[in-house]
């Protein structure tokens, strides 16, 4: 088969290898400079590169055309599935539709889809009108209709307060306002196959991703399923939004009720450790298997499952500045017995200018697991407690 591959996510996440077999396939990676210089220099592959800061659609549809024979068009970062609809349509290959990716990235579109489904979603208004209030008073989010990592999302202490700060956006049109959800946030990661969901593993998170932006740590540990109402509403939303193949990251909140309500999703495998953790937990490896499910090949056997629930933990360093650093992992952290790795950024190292959850830019990076998911939990939040990065001193 002659595969096109949209290389956006960085290799050591995707290992492309491992799902695709690059001495039977005839696969062309096309990337900017950055992006394709992380490609293993002893990959069997056709490489083209583009030009930093080209426009993606334009770079791709100048240097590649119908003509060339690709099969199919694999692009597996969020961020590039639009610019993918329009570079299929230029090969002439099948795809998703418009509606499909929009159901899937749009936070208004996917919750509107969700109207006439039974699922509870949070009350939202797309679009104010200068002299509206909003039909809720109380606590509300402002949040970007597109985006991940939380970036751009703003919480305020009533909806005034919100329509003020929200009539104050540059691009208001490209944000929505919804009501707070007062819970606990989880996360449902698997794979879908003909409109199937399948794999899926419910974690919860340790702080909420929002917290991460003001540099609170995050953590996110598996918990079991016993009951199945956490599957049944992951089944119920991919229905709903007639989410066809790929990965699934479903974010939802769980009330002190125990009521489930939907947050967001999205057609992509989770970041940060969700890899390796749904893979320890599973034996599937969830972009080996996207990339066989996407392209139509058989998909790998599965590992062994290791028996224990898995997660991981990230502590930021985005909200302190590129300065020098000083990190504490307290010694009966680092030698926990439920550690399976612990990343932490050489003292030589920048800390990262952005929001991240890389492993190899943040100051600390944990993956653990145990038998006990409730051990798991209570370790994390030790770690949580008692884990610092202190910035260097100002002019030290």
């Amino acid at each position: 088969m002659k595969i096109l591959v949209i290389h956006q996510v960085p290799y050591r996440k995707m290992s492309y290898h491992l799902g695709l077999d690059h001495d039977r396939h005839e696969v062309t990676y096309i990337g900017y400079p950055q992006r394709m210089a992380d490609l293993p220099a002893d990959l069997r592959c056709r490489r083209i590169e583009l030009t930093e800061g080209e426009d993606l659609v334009e770079g791709v549809t100048s240097r590649v055309t119908a003509q060339d024979g690709f099969e199919k068009l694999l692009s597996l970062s969020e961020f590039g599935m639009l610019q993918s609809w329009h570079i299929r349509r230029h090969l002439g290959l099948e795809g998703p539709s418009l509606e499909q990716i929009e159901r899937v990235r749009d936070k208004v579109s996917m919750k509107r889809a969700l109207a006439d489904s039974g699922v509870r979603h949070p009350r939202f208004v797309e679009a104010p009108a200068p002299c509206d209030a909003l039909p809720w008073t109380g606590r509300t989010v402002i949040k970007p209709r597109q985006g991940a990592s939380s970036e751009g999302v703003t919480v305020h202490a009533t909806a005034r307060e919100a329509l003020t700060a929200y009539w104050k956006l540059q691009e208001r049109l490209d944000f929505q306002l919804e009501e707070y959800i007062d819970g606990d946030i989880l996360h449902i990661d698997g794979l879908v196959s003909d409109g199937t969901p399948g794999d899926l593993v419910i974690s919860r998170y340790i702080n909420k991703p929002v917290e991460y932006l003001d540099g609170a740590v995050i953590a996110s540990h598996q918990i079991p399923d016993p009951h199945g109402r956490f599957r049944h509403f992951a089944e119920q939303v991919v229905k709903a939004l007639e989410i066809e193949s790929g990965c699934v990251h479903l974010e939802l909140f769980e009330t002190a009720e125990g009521e489930l309500v939907f947050l967001e999703i999205a057609n992509r495998m989770g970041g940060a450790g969700v890899v390796n953790a749904h893979l320890g937990h599973t034996g599937v490896h969830l972009p080996s298997h996207e990339i066989a499910i996407r392209l139509g090949l058989t998909r790998p056997a599965p590992a062994a499952p290791s028996g224990r629930y898995h997660g991981w933990l990230v502590v930021p360093g985005h909200h302190l500045g590129t300065t020098g650093h000083t990190i504490t992992v307290p010694e009966h952290v680092r030698q926990h017995p439920a550690v399976d790795a612990l990343h932490v950024l050489a003292p030589d190292q920048p800390l990262p200018d952005h929001i991240t959850y890389h492993e190899w830019l943040v100051p600390v990076f944990i993956e653990a697991s145990h038998a006990d998911p409730g051990e798991l939990a209570a370790f994390f939040r030790e770690c949580a407690r008692t884990i610092t990065v202190e910035p260097a001193p100002a002019g030290g």
